[in-house]
């Protein structure tokens, strides 16, 4: 709830003050799967998780394994060697570790929640919408360095206002 009343507090402030704002509305391709345990272990060394904990993590990681049943065939038991489970109280607390870094060398507005992302600018120049598209490409940088990939079938760009600085943003030729 407060992510969105930040959001809509933002936003509509803006509007009311004669202003445009551009939004895109991002999602990670398969966000908690996607998590690489090894990097996710860095992120914990560099968040100076103690030794113990970080100890318990790394066995809790590196002992998970999985596998497929259908129609009540099941699959061998395999190693997952990235992924975070979303159904545990741990898994969704490492995914918020794993991208709190997301935001660094943005200077729009950037709202997470979960795998969603909000990115948005006021838009009062063809400057500030250039603003917009270098902070989307910072963060299809950091997606591609710790391989959480957007779906960029998902992502969607708003522009709300009345005048026409609306421009196109890109991420990956899309």
């Amino acid at each position: 709830m407060t992510n969105l009343f930040e959001f809509l507090d933002k936003v509509s402030g803006y509007v009311d003050s004669s202003g445009n704002v551009d939004i895109a509305f991002l999602d990670f391709a398969k966000a908690f799967d996607k998590v690489s345990h090894r990097k996710l272990l860095l992120k914990l060394q560099a968040h100076e998780i103690e030794s113990k904990l970080l100890d318990w993590i790394t066995q809790w990681l590196k002992n998970s394994v999985q596998r497929v049943c259908i129609k009540g065939i099941e699959s061998d038991w395999l190693l997952v060697l990235s992924g975070v489970p979303q159904g545990s109280v741990l898994g969704p607390i490492l995914f918020l570790i794993f991208i709190n870094d997301l935001n660094f060398g943005i200077k729009s507005w950037i709202l997470k929640f979960a795998d969603d992302t909000k990115i948005f600018n006021r838009i009062k120049s063809t400057a500030d919408a250039t603003t917009l598209h270098e902070d989307l490409y910072t963060l299809i940088s950091w997606a591609e360095e710790w391989q959480m990939m957007f779906n960029v079938d998902k992502c969607k760009v708003m522009h709300i206002g009345t005048s026409d600085l609306c421009r196109q943003h890109y991420m990956h030729g899309h």
